[in-house]
């Protein structure tokens, strides 16, 4: 007889409980689908829809790229992450998957774009203290409400009343970038109850934000090296892009490499590269070409290397250029460390790569010339 029916629902699991609203009936009119959550608060009852309204049409399609604030990770993806894209970055604990988030959201503030940072294991102060590091200061763009940071550690949240804090976050500041730190927290921050359905959630979560023009940059940590398996849970089609982080074992020392695997509608490059966490970010260093086997985490031996034709080049010179045509655009003191040259030797070597059209100068960085020039 009724003309609406409204049917509500709580599941205890240990200490968590989840409420949940669901619309049977509504006469005259198509109620919204499925389970929504329900929370009771000191202000009422809130509740947070399942299905968010979509943007109007497609997504208009850009060439435009954001940067990830990793120079070296940036042309490895062909110029950064295009606008509009989700991007996981997955990889074991202590590979500095926090520090790439951070320098991605600090790439962006000085460029006048609004972030938004969902952090579910660190603090937000340990972000405004290693963004002032990096030179850039986080505080201030809260300030100027350029920076929102969302604090979500409670194990019984919904994901909805998460993407519904982000969405809200995202519409106040107009936010271009989005940071997750991280997928696994994330989880872990759920009710027992959400976890089951967390890969419909999650891929919900990409689909709202991304339908916005948000660009979103995602941890997520990799407990078991298995190969190439990119995630733990199996949420890697969910993305456009995936870069997946490694430790290795070369010539008896501990290693981080990198890799760029998946650019949906973009090239890339294949390289693994090394890189280090140093006080002002991250440092990548020369792609491993020489080496096999690095997905296992000990490479099994070093290939032969072919060296390069240069003619006319010492020994030392070869190396130089070869490490520039590797690396790409370095600074004098980047090259002088990669390759184990005091700055006083290696300034007549770079003057004579440039006399000799191997290498060019922009500013204070060079770039190596994969061409063979006589003397």
């Amino acid at each position: 007889m009724a003309d609406g029916i409204v049917w509500l629902t709580q599941a205890a699991h240990r200490n968590s409980v989840v409420r949940k609203l669901q619309v049977l009936k509504m006469r005259g009119m198509a109620g919204m689908p499925g389970l929504h959550t329900l929370r009771m608060t000191s202000k009422g009852i809130q509740v947070f829809p399942r299905i968010f309204e979509r943007s109007d049409g497609a997504r208009e399609k850009t060439d435009r790229r954001l940067s990830t604030g990793v120079p070296g990770l940036d042309e490895m993806m062909g110029g950064g992450i295009p606008a509009g894209d989700s991007m996981i970055l997955a990889g074991p604990t202590g590979t500095g998957k926090t520090t790439f988030a951070t320098q991605f959201v600090a790439a962006g503030i000085p460029e006048g774009e609004a972030c938004v940072i969902a952090v579910f294991e660190e603090h937000p102060d340990d972000y405004l203290d290693r963004a002032m590091r990096y030179g850039v200061d986080f505080r201030e763009a809260e300030r100027q409400d350029k920076l929102r940071i969302i604090y979500l550690r409670p194990l019984d949240l919904s994901v909805d009343e998460t993407l519904e804090e982000i969405r809200v976050a995202v519409k106040d500041i107009g936010a271009t970038r989005v940071v997750i730190d991280s997928i696994s927290g994330f989880e872990m921050a759920l009710a027992p109850s959400f976890r089951d359905d967390f890969r419909e959630s999650l891929y919900r979560l990409v689909g709202a934000l991304t339908g916005l023009g948000v660009t979103m940059f995602m941890t997520v940590e990799v407990t078991e090296h298995q190969g190439l398996q990119f995630t733990n849970n199996r949420v890697s089609f969910l993305t456009d892009v995936i870069v997946i982080q490694r430790y290795v074992e070369i010539e008896g020392q501990l290693r981080k490499v990198l890799a760029v695997v998946k650019m949906r509608g973009s090239s890339h490059s294949v390289d693994f590269r090394a890189y280090e966490i140093t006080g002002k970010g991250v440092l990548l260093r020369v792609g491993l070409r020489d080496y096999h086997g690095i997905t296992t985490g000990v490479p099994t031996g070093r290939l032969q290397r072919r060296q390069p034709a240069y003619p006319g080049l010492t020994e030392q010179e070869g190396r130089v250029l070869d490490t520039l045509i590797r690396s790409g655009a370095e600074s004098a003191e980047a090259i002088a460390e990669e390759v184990g040259l005091p700055p006083s030797d290696l300034d007549p070597i770079l003057q004579r790569l440039i006399q000799l059209a191997y290498v060019s100068r922009k500013g204070t960085r060079y770039q190596g010339v994969a061409r063979p020039s006589s003397p």
